[in-house]
């Protein structure tokens, strides 16, 4: 979520008055807003778009909650340490978190381990252990609008007769010391981005936020006149037209399971209907196409865990296979294939299919992935039910990514277009006119200027590097990852040294190369990548044969709020990951809203982004998802690169020879030997069009004029980019909820006659 105190002024139209009052106390605003701590409870893309979500679906007047864990320690601090990372634990709520409010008035008990017992009445889970969530409630303004929904947050306690319920009262100081391991549920978030790791605890986080949520979800569905009861039994046929769950990936995949065990086993359903409104209440999204990041979960584990919770697991994937049988008789291949169960050393739950069996709509979140996800990954499913997949591109919240981060820019717009833009982003195309408007042009690069010189600032104050604020700032930021290339971009970074180096006197257009991003901490490839960055910018901004023509920077602790000062004054933004393998990507969009070229590979949004703008406004190369696919058909011998291209044999020898690390020469063995022989991401591959393409993007930058013009046409077309055009087609498309722009009174203006006095209609 990042900060929230600027957030919060910007959507509720006070950040003018605040300023002022602040200042007149003898106070700075910006002082202020920096004592702030970032809330990191996510770990890159897929938590900052449901930030993005919650913004939008307030700001278009939805009846919607973002439900997820409060954790007490969230993404951890990067330090770098000798250039490498080192991490701290995030202890956020040191001094408190002004913006939530506990609510133990809605506490409820979460059920663990325990056993089954069958009966004529049904199904009972017994002998289990209760924690109980405890839920903090944190205000989401809508922008401009007196709407604020919830953000609910579960944190785990044990209750108070934890332990001692059983017979070791001897130990009653032990069994106190005990309730640690409830509440460890909610201590810390599991910092893995694109990759799964199946431990106990993870499970149990999972299974905690999907039973939490569930309860509240029903308790606030039979509280509503749509809850009616007849006598006793909860009528739960209006259900799905009430509710609407969306499933943030298959981290939340338990909720089906679990919404059927309720149904079934507490509301005495019977199964087909139960099923029949789990089906219409779920949809899932679908975040990566990479094999290690799916989820799959032993079975022993969840038996242990949720003994329940596997019996209806089983009962779903035996009614499915059923089905797949009955319309493909004797094609066992394509059954092994469908099943959610996953036959091995160890058996598996593929929660993917689980969540594509268990619901409505299945969707991917660009053009691109979607059609993978159809095509590709799941092309069986399609095949059944292809009414069922979607796409859904995502988008940025242009509160907190324009008016809040570069308000320069943000008032620019404004008076050219006047201020409507902001809750329409669509409106940006009227830039369009002022693409030859010698003034504007002047004025867009005179913003970009001074956000490049503050961010300049900065930098000398946090790194002690000197800056030339007229270089070029080519940045590439997002989490640590193979498939996201970073080793591509230190390759062109060692190129370029070179080249400076072989002729000193030949123009060079001076550059700023800034990355930054955090590395899973067992993630062995990532974090010698970091090193590997942090060994080149030692060697290459302290030659004096360089001078200022090239600094490297690494950016430690990568996070929203210094997203939001390194976004603003970026020219070069590095969206270079393998075609195929970035879903979507939305710092993507961030830089060109905010006037930075983009250099990428046709992946994921890139490709849309494209579309908007015109292929020749974006820097595009390297291999198509075509290309990619047909490499391996044939294989790919990441030799022949280096033997055909000098410069590149050139780089991987200085980093092979330990000319980065003269220390210790082999520092660099594992990288090297991984782009050699097993570089599933083919960097070798795409560097030759990278390197040329980096040469046309220092082409242009010297012609400062065609550059703004470029920007230009790059903001003009960011607007399908707004997660307000992504929430209205989820709304429209899987929801079946209506938008409302309407302002609703402030809570100081009386309303109108006695119609406002029951409200017409709950959504959930």
């Amino acid at each position: 979520m990042g900060r929230t105190l600027q957030n919060t002024m910007i959507n509720l139209g006070l950040q003018n008055a605040c300023d002022e009052a602040v200042y007149q106390l003898g106070l700075d605003m910006e002082e202020l807003e920096e004592i702030e701590e970032d809330a990191g409870l996510g770990n890159g893309g897929l938590g900052r778009l449901a930030a993005c979500f919650l913004d939008s679906m307030a700001t278009l007047g939805l009846a919607a909650y973002g439900y997820g864990i409060r954790y007490e320690y969230g993404i951890f601090n990067q330090k770098i340490r000798d250039g490498w990372q080192v991490e701290e634990a995030d202890d956020w709520l040191r001094h408190g978190n002004p913006w939530e409010k506990a609510r133990p008035e809605y506490m409820l008990p979460v059920h663990f381990y325990g056993r089954v017992e069958h009966s004529a009445s049904g199904a009972k889970w017994i002998d289990t252990q209760v924690v109980l969530a405890l839920p903090y409630d944190t205000p989401v303004p809508g922008y401009m609008n007196n709407t604020v929904n919830t953000m609910r947050l579960w944190s785990a306690r044990a209750p108070n007769d934890f332990n001692l319920r059983d017979f070791n009262v001897g130990d009653y100081i032990q069994a106190v010391l005990d309730r640690n391991l409830a509440e460890n549920i909610s201590r810390v978030l599991y910092p893995n981005d694109n990759f799964f790791e199946g431990k106990e605890l993870r499970l149990k986080q999972e299974y905690f936020v999907v039973a939490a949520t569930l309860q509240d979800i029903i308790r606030r569905f039979k509280a509503s006149k749509f809850g009616s009861t007849d006598s006793v039994r909860t009528v739960f046929d209006s259900f799905p037209d009430q509710v609407a769950i969306q499933l943030n990936d298959t981290h939340p995949a338990m909720a089906i399971p679990e919404l059927m065990r309720i149904f079934v086993d507490i509301e005495k359903l019977p199964w087909d209907e139960a099923w029949d409104i789990t089906k219409r209440t779920f949809a899932y999204t679908n975040h990566t196409v990479l094999p290690e990041a799916l989820e799959r979960w032993p079975v022993d584990l969840v038996e242990k865990l949720l003994p329940r919770h596997l019996q209806i697991i089983y009962e779903i994937n035996q009614r499915h296979l059923d089905h797949i049988a009955s319309l493909f008789p004797n094609d066992v291949e394509r059954l092994r294939r469908m099943s959610l169960i996953e036959e091995g050393d160890t058996k598996r739950i593929n929660m993917a299919h689980l969540c594509i069996v268990g619901s409505h709509a299945v969707n991917g979140v660009a053009k691109i992935h979607s059609e993978i996800v159809k095509t590709q990954v799941f092309e069986d499913f399609a095949e059944l039910e292809p009414e069922k997949f979607q796409n859904k591109t995502n988008g940025i919240t242009p509160r907190r990514w324009l008016l809040l981060c570069n308000p320069g820019l943000a008032e620019l717009i404004a008076e050219k277009i006047g201020e409507d833009y902001v809750r329409d982003l669509s409106q940006l195309t009227k830039l369009h006119k002022f693409v030859d408007d010698d003034l504007f042009i002047r004025e867009v690069a005179k913003v970009k200027q001074e956000n490049k010189v503050k961010f300049a600032l900065y930098l000398e104050k946090e790194y002690k590097v000197k800056i030339n604020p007229s270089s070029m700032f080519d940045v590439h930021v997002k989490r640590i990852h193979e498939y996201k290339r970073q080793l591509m971009n230190c390759l062109h970074i060692i190129t370029m040294y070179n080249r400076i180096r072989r002729d000193p006197a030949k123009l060079f257009v001076p550059r700023t190369v800034i990355i930054g991003g955090k590395a899973a901490p067992g993630y062995h490839m990532a974090k010698m990548i970091i090193k590997l960055i942090n060994a080149v910018a030692q060697v290459v901004n302290n030659d004096p044969m360089v001078g200022s023509k090239l600094k490297v920077i690494f950016l430690e602790n990568y996070r929203v709020s210094l997203a939001e000062k390194v976004i603003p004054a970026t020219d070069l933004s590095e969206q270079i990951s393998t075609a195929g393998t970035e879903a979507s990507g939305t710092g993507n969009m961030k830089f060109m809203l905010n006037g930075a070229l983009t250099i990428g590979t046709m992946d994921g949004a890139n490709v849309e982004m494209a579309e908007e703008a015109g292929e020749e406004n974006l820097f595009i190369f390297g291999m198509r998802v075509e290309d990619v696919t047909e490499l391996d058909k044939k294989g790919y011998n990441a030799q022949l690169y280096y033997d055909r291209l000098p410069e590149l044999k050139q780089a991987v020898d200085q980093i092979k020879s330990g000319f980065f690390s003269p220390k210790d020469p082999n520092l660099f063995n594992d990288v090297v030997n991984m782009l050699f022989h097993h570089d599933r991401f083919k960097v070798f591959a795409d560097y030759e069009d990278y390197v040329k393409c980096q040469e046309k993007v220092s082409e242009l930058y010297l012609n400062s004029k065609a550059w703004t013009k470029m920007v230009i046409r790059n903001i003009a077309a960011a607007g399908k980019f707004s997660s307000d055009r992504t929430i209205k087609e989820y709304a429209r498309d899987i929801w079946h909820v209506e938008p409302s722009d309407l302002k609703i009174p402030p809570p100081n203006e009386p309303r109108d006659g006695g119609q406002d006095k029951t409200p017409n209609g709950t959504a959930a």
